[in-house]
């Protein structure tokens, strides 16, 4: 007479919990290992269960712990990466960077740098400056350029040669390129006063000198 192996000995059903738990993906490993061994319990002695399928169910659950495992490894890596760009943050306090915006501070004593994107050959370039009422205070031709970044200067004067207050400034230009007048990208120099955490703790933003705020991934260059 053939004897049946009481196959929860070899394979022991998960203690059951003395508390419940809210972690679904602990459950549903103990749930997996319990209907396994349960399987196998009553399983008919003459009608083994196929030897592939069982390896299939167990590879199967190996490859929910396999990717729980991954999971948790992307998590510190994510956690790793976002402290090392809060370093990097904090190194640019007090240094400038150039961001989309064309909004600048003018300091006392000091003058308004900026970038102007040339995308091809122009036959002439002319800078604007606005005040923060969206006035023009200031322009000024700048000549021929070629394609590419022209940095510029300004010295917080305006056409009449009076220094202005210094605040919020706004730079445009416009560029003559095949006959045909262009606006052109603007982008100021903007020093870092101080770094802030997103408070969904995923990033970190720039607090820049003209009251704007960017992210790391909004700096054009550094400086």
């Amino acid at each position: 007479m053939t004897s049946q192996v009481n196959l929860a000995e070899l394979f022991p059903a998960p203690a059951p919990a003395g508390k419940a738990t809210n972690n679904a993906s602990e459950l549903g490993q103990e749930d997996f290992m319990a209907l396994m061994v349960a399987q196998l319990e009553n399983q008919d002695p003459t009608s083994p269960q196929d030897n592939t399928e069982f390896l299939a169910q167990i590879a199967q659950f190996s490859t929910v712990s396999g990717v729980q495992d991954m999971v948790k490894g992307f998590d510190s890596l994510s956690s790793v990466l976002y402290a090392n760009q809060a370093l990097e943050a904090a190194g640019l306090v007090g240094s400038k960077v150039v961001t989309d915006s064309n909004i600048g501070l003018l300091t006392e004593g000091e003058t308004l740098d900026a970038t102007i994107d040339i995308p091809s050959n122009a036959s002439g370039v002319t800078m604007y400056v606005q005040n923060a009422n969206g006035s023009l205070v200031y322009s000024r031709p700048l000549g021929p350029a070629s394609k590419g970044d022209l940095n510029i200067q300004w010295d917080g004067k305006n056409g009449e040669g009076d220094t202005l207050p210094p605040g919020q400034y706004r730079i445009s230009a416009e560029g003559v390129m095949g006959g045909k007048n262009y606006t052109l990208p603007v982008y100021t120099h903007n020093q870092v006063d101080s770094v802030t955490v997103d408070s969904s703790g995923t990033g970190v933003l720039l607090n820049l000198d003209s009251g704007a705020q960017v992210g790391m991934s909004g700096v054009k260059s550094f400086l």
